[in-house]
């Protein structure tokens, strides 16, 4: 029975999508200089997302500007590349390897996933190169915490096997698109991935563009709490974010916002929890007034703020 007879469904998948997507897959090797001197090593994976040699990988593995990048690819090319841009609040990284004719790998959409849908994920766990292991989407929607102390909403849980080494590497649909980007791994059979969808292109197009991303921020620390039941009645809205502090001469305080606040809207736009406060910080608003409204002591109440700009 010749081979491709004898591979069940699944296998056959698998095998399909590794096939077409390890190709795009680098091994990356990681050089930094202390400042004491010494070159630390380290690695991960990326993948290249055009021709002309711009990659993808995670910005907690390329995201020091004084590092050299090695990009090993499975044909046997290696090449040298560089940082063009790192968003540690979203942990993506871009960088340009120093080569044309590499083969893209074709991004996805992880806004349409499903729990249960097959993923494939690629990488370079432990430093061997192009390794596969493939498993499902075990949820959709959770939090990951980066090291830049901000929250990245959406993250994709997988059961496929991550190991040291795989971070920045493709997590595949089963036809082949690429629609996350393994960053974590969070326990045995416990992997999650950075969701490619439209708010993840943005920041990939402004870091291939500029270099980097453009962020709004207000000043304030603060946590989920549920509204009032009389007032979640009403606004059909079971929860904001409670203001825990405000920092000192920032856009919250210069508005006057104070702890305790319960933040509920801001621009029009409802506010359920901190990820969408998050969401709402954008390069559009900085500078411009919006308003926002909170619950104190019970009441609603309609504050002016200007975001600043947030600076890493």
């Amino acid at each position: 029975m010749p081979d491709d007879e004898a591979l069940d469904a699944y296998s056959r998948v698998v095998s399909t999508v590794a096939d077409r997507v390890a190709p795009s897959v680098a091994n990356l090797r990681v050089s930094r200089r202390t400042r004491g001197g010494r070159f630390v090593d380290g690695g991960g994976s990326g993948f290249v997302i055009t021709p002309d040699g711009f990659m993808l990988t995670s910005a907690h593995v390329a995201e020091s500007s004084r590092r050299t990048i090695q990009a090993s690819f499975v044909d046997g090319r290696e090449e040298s590349a560089e940082l063009v841009g790192a968003d540690p609040l979203s942990d993506l990284a871009v960088l340009r390897a120093h080569a044309d004719n590499l083969v893209p790998a074709e991004l996805g959409d992880a806004d349409r996933l499903r729990v249960g849908q097959l993923v494939v994920a690629i990488g370079n766990p432990y430093g061997f190169s192009s390794s596969v292991t493939a498993g499902v989407v075990s949820a959709l929607g959770r939090s990951l915490p980066t090291r830049a102390g901000r929250v990245v909403d959406n993250v994709i849980q997988t059961d496929a096997a991550l190991n040291p080494g795989n971070s920045g590497g493709a997590l595949a649909d089963g036809n082949g698109r690429i629609v996350g980007i393994n960053t974590a791994v969070a326990g045995v059979g416990l992997g999650l991935a950075v969701p490619i969808n439209d708010a993840t292109r943005r920041i990939i197009g402004a870091l291939m563009r500029d270099g980097r991303f453009r962020r709004a921020y207000i000043g304030i620390a603060g946590g989920p709490r549920p509204l009032p039941p009389r007032i979640a009645a009403r606004l059909k809205q079971r929860g904001g974010v409670e203001v825990v502090d405000v920092g000192a001469e920032t856009p919250a305080a210069k508005a006057g916002l104070r702890a305790e606040d319960l933040v509920i809207a801001l621009g029009g736009a409802p506010v359920n929890g901190v990820g969408d406060l998050q969401r709402l910080m954008t390069e559009d608003l900085i500078g411009a007034a919006v308003d926002v409204v909170v619950v104190r002591e019970g009441r609603e109440l309609t504050l002016r703020l200007v975001p600043d700009e947030l600076v890493a």
